[in-house]
């Protein structure tokens, strides 16, 4: 549009001139010296424009040839421009991306070589926010020290640096080191959203109830806050300012300074309650807890209301039944009514409504009411089950296996001589001729049995005390186990048809019990030609010494 319209008062301008010169036939004289020229007036505007133009292209030649070093530099600051935001930009994408390593390694690049200080301060908050992300805590603060470094005075880029530094130290947990941090923004006056934010989650982490309060009310009021997370705060804050200024009296400003709203919080009721009760007003407790249920019927409020002085239990039980009769499925109200019941000594009524409350929803507390409630009227088995009810929900309890005996232990491929450290002590017995005369002396029936026991009885023989690596065999005792085991000589290896031949004979498992004293005195008095026994041997060759040695046979436990 504004080509069409220079054009168009161009082309104006030439026929009005063109139109002008053709009708006038004036001349134009110039005299210099003895020089004279005449020329038409058409010719000498002609003249004058051309000139004019050829000036001013060479004028404008000129200025371009005298431009040209600081068109290259333009040029140049321009590409580093580009080169830096092309840097930036990978690096917030790695980063957002999640790629820390490669993002911290492209933003210190860039912090390196751009000469913006707007661009160092950015490269440097986002590597240090990278280096924080990879745990590198060292890096990340030689990072932060040097975006401040490079702010300077600026004041934007030193709040930028400021808050960046605070969310990273809040994100370790050194809440003191960011409050450090962001306390001088607030002096200066700093009001922004996002350093309250800050400021509000250094607070929570110190645990500093009062600061909390006031800047959850802050964010709030500002609509900062979703109202949930408001309220929650709230809630909680005020409730920890009332029970720490509890003993020392200040809680009365405090609770004058909440709002209606915030009175009826459960948390803030329930600590107003406590302190009202301690104070000595149960009046003023009672009808702060009113309130609150009034608003919600929280199952916190509802069990603080239960415990009350015996004054008190009539007009609390009245409270109750009129919100029973607009929530009359509400288990909670039902074990409150109970409660009130056991502590005004209304035992039938109790237990209508504790029964009442179970039948709508299983709880251990209700269970252990109804059992304190039996035990009072003397009714104890109904109060032990219910003992049991109780501890069943409110612990684990492990399931329990029914008795049984372990199964016996496998000694049939026990070895004779269990390790080499009796060696030298079977040597010095007669080892191994005397005992294999014992092993058969052995294998001819109950006389050696007989003979045996005497002779252990006659020597004074005291059994060792077992030592702590037998209390892991799950087998009977066997008699004089502690002597040494007998070897019987060596016969030379079997063969298939001997050992099918040996193993045949029926197997018989005498009393392996250790002797008492009725036993051995009538060992004692034992006929020593008394008949052998018709049970065969059936040791095996690798049970045969220790058979010979106890004397008898073994058996399978």
């Amino acid at each position: 549009m504004r080509t069409w319209f220079w054009t168009l008062l161009l082309t104006t301008v030439a026929v009005v001139l063109a139109v002008a010169l053709r009708e006038n036939t004036g001349q134009v004289l110039i005299m210099l010296n003895t020089w004279r020229i005449q020329v038409s007036f058409a010719f000498a505007v002609l003249v004058l424009v051309a000139s004019f133009i050829a000036l001013y292209v060479v004028l404008r030649v000129l200025a371009w040839f005298t431009d040209i070093p600081e068109r290259v530099r333009a040029w140049h600051g321009r590409r580093q421009v580009r080169r830096d935001h092309e840097l930036l930009e990978q690096g917030w994408t790695e980063l957002l991306e999640g790629r820390y390593s490669n993002a911290e390694k492209d933003l210190t690049k860039l912090l390196d070589q751009t000469r913006s200080a707007n661009r160092q301060v950015l490269a440097g908050l986002s590597a240090a926010r990278a280096a924080h992300a990879l745990g590198e805590y060292l890096r990340r603060d030689n990072l932060l020290a040097l975006a401040k470094d490079k702010a300077g005075q600026d004041t934007g880029l030193s709040e930028a640096v400021a808050t960046a530094a605070a969310d990273l130290y809040l994100d370790q947990g050194l809440a003191q080191q960011a409050l450090d941090v962001l306390l001088p923004l607030q002096q200066a006056g700093a009001r922004h959203v996002h350093t309250l934010r800050l400021l509000l989650r250094a607070y929570r982490q110190l645990g500093r109830s009062d600061q909390v309060f006031v800047l959850a009310r802050t964010l709030s009021r500002r609509k900062a806050l979703p109202v949930i997370e408001a309220r929650a705060l709230i809630e909680t804050a005020a409730a920890a300012r009332l029970r720490e200024t509890l003993h020392s009296g200040d809680w009365q400003k405090i609770w004058k300074d909440l709002k209606a709203d915030e009175r009826i919080l459960p948390e803030v009721a329930l600590a107003g309650a406590a302190a009202f009760e301690a104070s000595g007003q149960p009046q003023e407790a009672s009808k702060i807890l009113e309130a609150a249920l009034e608003h919600e019927l929280d199952p916190r409020l509802l069990e603080a209301y239960a415990r009350c002085e015996p004054t008190q239990v009539a007009r609390r039980l009245e409270k109750t039944e009129g919100w029973l009769q607009k929530n009359p499925e509400t288990p909670d109200l039902l074990t409150t009514l109970g409660n009130l019941c056991l502590s005004g000594q209304l035992w039938g009524q109790a237990e209508l409504y504790l029964t009442r409350s179970l039948a709508r929803r299983s709880d251990a507390r209700v269970h252990a009411l109804l059992a304190s409630l039996f035990d009072k009227l003397e009714r104890p088995q109904e109060a032990a089950a219910q003992w049991r009810l109780a501890t069943a929900l409110g612990t684990t309890l492990p399931v329990l296996l029914a008795d049984s005996n372990l199964p016996a232990a496998e000694v049939e491929s026990d070895p004779g001589v269990f390790h080499a450290e009796g060696l030298a002590y079977l040597t010095d017995s007669g080892f191994p001729v005397d005992w294999a005369q014992n092993a058969s002396a052995a294998n001819s029936g109950t006389d050696a049995i007989s003979d045996r026991t005497k002779t252990v009885v006659a020597s004074g023989y005291t059994p060792r005390p077992p030592d702590e690596f037998e209390e892991y065999f799950d087998s009977a005792p066997i008699a004089h186990l502690a002597e040494p085991a007998a070897v019987s000589p060596y016969a030379g290896p079997m063969t298939r048809a001997d050992t099918s031949t040996h193993n045949a004979a029926p197997t018989a498992s005498p009393d392996t019990s250790p002797p008492n004293a009725a036993s051995t005195a009538s060992l004692e008095t034992s006929t020593p030609n008394a008949a052998p026994s018709a049970r065969p041997d059936t040791s095996t060759p690798a049970t045969a010494p220790l058979a010979a040695a106890s004397g008898g046979v073994p058996t399978k436990s």
